[in-house]
């Protein structure tokens, strides 16, 4: 749950889950039991929000293409996290994941940034363990 006692950051660690449609190439990771309350659009992707003003969600549309990634190698993603850190007015999503490519193992680490134009509280961090 939050942590209220070090209003400096607000933090929430928790565990997360991902799933990819393959079809549509959409990439979701989220924090498993939050309470949704709105999400808002940046670049290709939405970002979901809890009741605590947390970010719980990511979905990732053109996820193949935005993440240079063929989608046959994103159907089986063996380990995977998310950060998301919102400070000083900006919104910093960093995607810790592992995809096989023929029986190799590589690590992608992308950091999203993007204004904090929803005015979330700041500052807190997200942390997924999957």
């Amino acid at each position: 749950m939050a942590n209220t006692k070090n209003m400096k950051e607000r933090t929430l660690e928790a565990e997360g889950e991902m799933d990819y449609d393959y079809l549509n190439d959409i990439l979701f990771f989220k924090v498993k039991e939050r309470e949704y309350d709105f999400s808002f659009e940046f670049q290709n992707m939405v970002v979901d929000i809890d009741k605590e003003k947390f970010i719980v969600g990511i979905q990732i549309f053109s996820a193949s293409k935005f993440l240079c990634i063929n989608k046959i190698n994103l159907r089986q993603i063996p380990k995977w996290q998310f950060k998301a850190r919102i400070s000083q007015g900006v919104i910093e999503i960093r995607l810790f994941y592992q995809i096989c490519v023929r029986n190799k193992i590589i690590e992608k680490t992308p950091i999203i940034i993007q204004e904090n134009k929803s005015n979330l509280p700041s500052p807190q961090l997200v942390v997924t363990q999957a």
